[in-house]
């Protein structure tokens, strides 16, 4: 194999928001990388719109979370509206559960915002190297790493990469997953879809009942950023070439709005549906788009691509670093394939549900029914919050032990239904560490970083348990809260650096061994 110019412990394929939260992680563990984007810059589009609640509990570990809503919409834009045009009434509404206003179940809300403001922010989080314009060509890996091939699409220079590991995260036409061979499953490309960016005034018709998307029987409209602005989404025309994009967004707006748009730039694209069969390829790891393409309605894809990152790169960091196996990057896959397949059934259930209202309303029209009251969307707010999917996900893999037990056999448990949207709070191992106010300011989700916790009523009966080389931290868990979390005075939560409980046991193991064996088998270190 051709000598590498440079050598990097992981290399990043792919700058979008999933890649820049990868080498913010990365950088936090102390782990060398190099981020290569094939686009000159940052993306111009606003694209993905909405800011989970997940997502923001990440980047609030990431000191992020108030730069990024400093950003976005105000609260009350989470919310979205069914109109007849723009400027008609709204017939149907409805909030975004966990965005439109603070919830119980977690110490952030979402925010709506746009890519273009969400990923400076995500840039600006790290120190290491990025190139812009460069392009993933070839990969090859040997028994020691991975040789990428890239070239700069500008001069055409070709430069050798040896890194560790790669980290794929280059969207649904992934070059790496191309070149692995890697297949995908689902329905594939269900749409060509043009979004155009205008400028128009429309604050008349909009100021006093915000929201991040307006649907309209000719398309949906979106405000792109607190100062004004606006998007345009529809499906491709045929002669999308010579189309008049300013006489289109006017005409949807409405017959007589009298207003015409200004249009700044357009952009074609395909909304795609399909999950990888595989996420990893010996030392090549795919995430994101590249992993999953999940349609935009219902905000889920940048998310969960967001969390697929979470979940990978403490687990990149233990191998870097030596305290966990190669083995535990196989719980990549093991955990996040079927949350893939899971937020992709809901993504194309909700995009159903769009069309029912659509319909509704349609039958209404046509058979002399448009009162004023308009329909009664065919779901729930607590079925459109999504929070089972959101802060409900549950890993069963050898990264999680059942209760009181050093084994690294995964846990039996069911994996939640696709139509379960509750969330339930529970401090069950594989679960998300449920959210409680350890101080006014301080969350339990607070405590997790860049090591392993273990949260406990009686720390004292755990400060002799030898975790070396773990990282590991001990904090005190109230009473108050152990009973929430159904722990025992002396029993104990062993925490994941992505907040997912990994074990629990509800007394102190006699010896000073128990916490070295779990770790051990969490770890798959030998």
């Amino acid at each position: 194999m051709p000598a590498a110019n440079i050598e990097v412990e992981v290399l990043i394929v792919g700058g979008g928001p999933v890649g820049l939260t990868a080498r913010a992680l990365l950088e936090r563990w102390g782990v060398r990388t190099l981020l290569v984007e094939k686009h000159r810059e940052l993306s111009p589009f606003p694209r993905s719109r909405l800011v989970n609640a997940r997502s923001m509990e990440i980047f609030r570990q990431l000191g992020l979370a108030e730069k990024v809503t400093a950003n976005a919409f105000a609260p009350k834009f989470g919310r979205i509206r069914f109109r007849d045009t723009l400027h008609d009434r709204d017939f149907a509404t409805a909030a975004m559960v966990g965005v439109a206003a603070p919830i119980p179940e977690s110490p952030v809300i979402g925010v709506a915002t746009s890519q273009d403001r969400l990923e400076p922010v995500l840039l600006a989080a790290a120190d290491a190297q990025v190139r812009f314009g460069v392009e993933l060509v070839d990969l090859g890996e040997d028994a020691d790493g991975v040789v990428a091939s890239l070239v700069d699409r500008r001069s055409g220079e070709e430069t050798r990469v040896r890194a560790r590991y790669v980290l794929a995260a280059d969207g649904a036409n992934s070059t790496a997953r191309q070149r692995l061979g890697i297949d995908t499953t689902g329905p594939g490309a269900i749409g060509a879809v043009t979004t155009v960016v205008f400028d128009a005034d429309l604050n008349s018709w909009c100021a006093d009942q915000p929201a991040g998307v307006y649907f309209t029987a000719h398309g949906s409209f979106l405000p792109l950023y607190p100062e004004g602005g606006w998007a345009w989404l529809a499906p491709t025309p045929e002669d999308a070439e010579h189309a008049d994009w300013p006489g289109l967004v006017s005409r949807a707006l409405g017959p007589g709005a009298g207003v015409r748009a200004e249009v700044l730039r357009v952009q074609h694209w395909v909304m795609n549906a399909f999950v990888a069969e595989r996420f990893r390829a010996g030392r090549i790891l795919l995430a994101g788009d590249a992993a999953h393409a999940i349609p935009i309605t219902g905000g889920l894809g940048m998310n969960t691509g967001i969390a697929d990152v979470h979940n990978l790169c403490w687990k990149l960091a233990g191998v870097v670093h030596g305290w966990a196996g190669p083995g535990l990057l196989d719980t990549y896959e093991t955990e996040r394939h079927p949350v893939a397949h899971r937020t992709l059934r809901q993504a194309v259930a909700n995009t159903q549900l769009m069309f029912q209202a659509q319909n509704l309303r349609r039958q209404q029209l046509e058979t002399g029914g448009a009162a004023p009251d308009g329909i009664e969307l065919p779901w729930s707010d607590r079925y459109f919050a999504q929070l089972g999917l959101v802060l409900g996900v549950t890993y069963h893999s050898a990264a999680v032990l059942t209760d009181n037990s050093p084994s690294a056999e995964p846990s039996e448990q069911p994996e939640p239904s696709d139509t379960d949207t509750d969330y339930v709070p529970t401090a069950a191992p594989g679960h998300r560490m449920p959210h409680l106010w350890l101080t006014p300011d301080r969350s339990t989700l607070d405590a997790f970083g860049e090591w392993f916790t273990l949260l406990t009523p009686d720390p004292a009966s755990w400060e002799q348990h030898d975790a070396v080389p773990w990282p590991l931290r001990i904090e005190t868990l109230g009473r108050e809260h152990a009973g929430l979390c159904d722990l025992p005075p002396r029993g104990a939560l062993l925490i994941r650096p992505d907040g997912h409980v990994s074990a629990r046991w509800h007394e102190a193991p006699p010896g000073d061994s128990a916490l070295r064996h779990a770790l051990t088998a969490i770890t798959g270190r030998k």
